[in-house]
């Protein structure tokens, strides 16, 4: 796998960043990722048939992520159910149940890309020193093309919520 440097900085250090941006208009890779229960799925498999919002996050436990994933959840509960948000992180499956138990998130899924480091990977998420994903958010249509990316240039900046959710309406349109 690619690394690359220069991208990103964790705790003000530059870290390394695995694979290759993707873009729009790509094919989107499968990739396994591992539910709270700690089953394994393939989540475009798993998904096939929707419109997918991927929020990749560094961790649950941070007050950035937590405000995100807290802002999808509540905006996730008014979308068609063609649509589906996923939140992946690196964390633990059972302390993604349990911040999901204490912030009452039902309406997005919450998943683990801890043991493979599969999504990371193939959508150039993962930084590789702190073993953690860069903020990014994907949609993918139901043909698996992706049709919006977008990495946040700093951990602590937020996705521009409205722009990807209207570019997930329209995505469900097409």
């Amino acid at each position: 796998m690619i690394e690359r440097k220069g991208i990103i900085e964790f705790k003000g250090k530059q870290v390394s960043m695995s694979g290759m941006d993707v873009a729009p208009g790509e094919k989107a890779k499968e990739f396994r990722i591992m539910k709270q229960d700690w089953s394994e799925i393939s989540l475009l498999g798993a998904t096939k048939g929707k419109v997918r919002i991927f929020a990749a996050v560094p961790s649950l436990d941070t007050s950035v992520c937590d405000r995100e994933t807290r802002r999808f959840n509540m905006e996730a509960a008014a979308l068609d159910k063609d649509i589906v948000i996923v939140v992946l992180s690196m964390d633990l499956p059972f302390a993604q149940e349990r911040w999901c138990g204490a912030a009452g998130v039902d309406q997005v899924m919450i998943v683990s890309d801890h043991k493979y480091a599969e999504f990371g990977e193939n959508y150039a998420c993962l930084m590789v020193e702190p073993r953690l994903l860069r903020r990014a958010v994907f949609i993918v249509d139901k043909h698996n093309v992706i049709r919006y990316a977008k990495y946040m240039p700093a951990l602590n900046e937020e996705p521009d919520y409205s722009e990807v959710l209207a570019e997930a309406k329209f995505v469900l349109q097409k």
